[in-house]
């Protein structure tokens, strides 16, 4: 895919002339791919800073549609990859779409570790300059792309190495910012493992973190690995609520390539899929409506608990002969769609393999009485009337 980018060049500070980020002269590209190129005047790092914005397919197309934000470390070399799995997953309804936002380097060493580097392995006074990095994001970067994009309030901040490190920072040190966290192979061996320190004791002191992390690690050894373990370890066991934790580890895959490995489990297991999992029901069928609302929040549009979706979970049940709990799915999604042929009918199979003939046929017939020849299965619909009607027939003598 060709990408396209329009240099221009703003000036601002952090009170004033937010709105020449948009207003530049910048020019669309693409209907579907638009990518635009923006150079920063930053008062904070006191330099100019480049970023790449790329936005969704739909953006042009659906003017009052707002999209989580990716925000990518390490340049827009990152972004044809990350386009790439994000749109594969939103083709089977796992992920939604997205605006990413690429940050290109000057000083990445300076810019990614929150401390500098005393050990010898690593190059010596190196670092520190993260606190005034993650400044630019809070103060500058993120409340321009808000103010001349259209943005929900739902933030990834994603990096490889130093940037992995980076990422494991700002949840630290202002953990609302952003609601997601991605290391690939965070460079954690770092001044004596100074983020490993830091990170167990901000796990151990925090109660609640509506958060999501991801780490990988790739063929790295020595006191990387040991060091990286050693964060995995503490995150794993972590009794925070609400932080969602997932790590890979990839035998034989090189530090530089554990982003491409990894960026598929990371969006995978980040964004919640439309078709809610079995593994998110409860016994309550509340839990349906709980998961749907995570679900809203995190795509940024209001997603109802869909009518195949649900169904998908009362078929589910039944398959394990859970069966009261099957109709009881079944039921809460009448609620939602009362005159869903399909709803109807499959609360009449949920009845009917339940053993309950006499419930099957009175939904089925309910089906059916809203149904009309134009339905696909409609003689599907009329052949189980029949059978039913017949079974409850045979069964009538037995009853007397």
């Amino acid at each position: 895919m060709r990408l396209l980018t329009v240099i221009c060049f703003v000036s601002f500070s952090i009170f004033s002339s937010q709105s020449a980020f948009a207003q530049s002269g910048t020019k669309q590209q693409s209907t579907d791919y638009s990518q635009y190129t923006h150079t920063i005047k930053s008062v904070v790092l006191n330099e100019e800073r480049t970023v790449v914005v790329k936005l969704p397919k739909s953006y042009q197309a659906e003017p009052k549609k707002v999209y989580p934000v990716i925000y990518r470390l390490d340049g827009a070399g990152n972004i044809p990859l990350a386009s790439a799995v994000i749109e594969r997953l939103q083709n089977d309804n796992r992920a939604p779409e997205v605006i990413i936002v690429a940050i290109e380097n000057t000083n990445r060493l300076r810019d990614f570790y929150p401390t500098v580097n005393k050990e010898p392995q690593g190059p010596v006074g190196e670092g520190g300059g993260a606190a005034k990095f993650l400044a630019f994001f809070e103060q500058e970067l993120i409340p321009l792309v808000n103010k001349n994009y259209r943005t929900h309030d739902y933030k990834v901040i994603a990096g490889a190495s130093a940037g992995g490190v980076f990422a494991l920072y700002a949840l630290q040190a202002n953990p609302k910012l952003f609601q997601a966290h991605i290391a690939y192979s965070p460079a954690v061996w770092w001044n004596y493992g100074a983020m490993v320190k830091s990170t167990k004791s901000f796990i151990a002191k925090t109660k609640d973190l509506n958060n999501y992390v991801y780490i990988n690690i790739g063929e790295e050894a020595g006191i990387m690995r040991e060091r990286y373990d050693e964060l995995q370890q503490s995150l794993q066991s972590h009794k925070a609520r609400g932080l969602r934790f997932f790590n890979d580890a990839f035998d034989g895959i090189s530090h530089g390539l554990t982003s491409a490995a990894g960026i598929f489990n990371a969006y995978y297991n980040l964004f919640l899929p439309k078709q809610m999992p079995i593994s998110a029901l409860t016994d309550d069928v509340a839990s349906i409506d709980a998961y749907y609302k995570t679900l809203s929040q995190q795509w940024g549009e209001q997603i109802s608990p869909p009518d195949r979706a649900v169904r998908s979970l009362g078929y589910n049940l039944t398959g394990s002969k859970q069966f009261t709990r099957a109709i009881e799915v079944f039921k809460y999604n009448i609620k939602n769609y009362p005159k869903s042929v399909d709803a109807l009918s499959a609360l009449s199979y949920g009845y009917e393999m339940q053993g309950d003939t006499r419930q099957a046929l009175e939904q089925m017939e309910s089906a059916l009485a809203i149904a009309d020849d134009s339905y696909p299965y409609i003689n599907y619909l009329k052949e189980t009337k029949a059978r039913l009607q017949a079974e409850l027939n045979d069964e009538k003598p037995s009853q007397v």
